[in-house]
């Protein structure tokens, strides 16, 4: 089994940025050969690293450093008035959690968010393979929250389970319920059953100053950021 010493890791070429324009990025990906078990999901995590199937990954551009990994302190975590709302909108809808896995009542739900979502985006056009290959390959402890109006099927968030917290990894939702802000109701989901499991942090991946679709990140506070190499409470005024 791997470890953080016997780690090999590969840089991208540069290539366009898919967050901001008029900019050349790169990545930093684990040698895809090396085994990544749980432990050291947790330690790549905790160093900003995020996981897309089997790859694990973090920005490292050169001339760069918009993207900063950023989590949630649960224990200290209280929503906001804007927060509350949402609950109380959604409080008729329920939640479960499912192992990761591939049906087609999933990729119908998420191809459709891609589609009507994100047609502008590297993610369009969406595909079977595609969704395989991002959300369910490369799981380890990995989970669907799905989310459900009755029977039917309106939101499905992809989370991993980590030694010391949750990560949220993707939130699709059906575009009908947009008024229900459904990816900060999924994301407040995953902070009470981050307590329920008693892990302290719920990682949310990158925040971009520049970036407005990431503003939501931010709104969920104490959030921490990482910046050089240690875990800060972030002021993102």
């Amino acid at each position: 089994m791997s470890n953080l010493r016997t780690l090999v890791f590969f840089a991208t070429p540069a290539h366009d940025c898919s967050y901001l324009p008029d900019r050349q990025a790169t990545t930093m990906f684990v040698d895809p050969r090396a085994e990544v078990d749980k432990r050291l999901y947790s330690q790549l995590t905790a160093l900003g690293f995020r996981r897309s199937g089997s790859h694990y990954y973090r920005p490292h551009c050169e001339s760069c450093n918009a993207c900063v990994p950023v989590r949630l302190r649960v224990e200290d975590f209280h929503p906001d008035r804007s927060q509350r709302r949402v609950l109380k909108k959604n409080s008729d809808l329920t939640c479960r959690m499912v192992r990761a896995c591939f049906t087609e009542r999933y990729y119908e739900l998420y191809a459709h968010y891609i589609e009507e979502r994100h047609a502008d985006g590297d993610m369009y056009p969406p595909s079977r393979e595609q969704f395989t290959s991002f959300l369910v390959e490369g799981a380890t402890d990995s989970w669907f929250i799905e989310i459900l109006d009755g029977e039917k099927l309106v939101g499905l968030a992809a989370v991993d389970r980590l030694n010391e917290g949750l990560s949220a990894i993707y939130t699709v939702f059906d575009p009908a319920y947009e008024h229900r802000s459904l990816g900060t109701f999924a994301v407040l989901w995953q902070v009470e059953e981050a307590r329920r499991q008693e892990l302290p942090y719920l990682y949310l991946g990158y925040w971009i100053a520049q970036c407005r679709k990431m503003n939501y990140k931010t709104r969920f506070r104490p959030i921490e950021a990482l910046r050089d190499g240690h875990w800060q409470v972030m002021d993102p005024h």
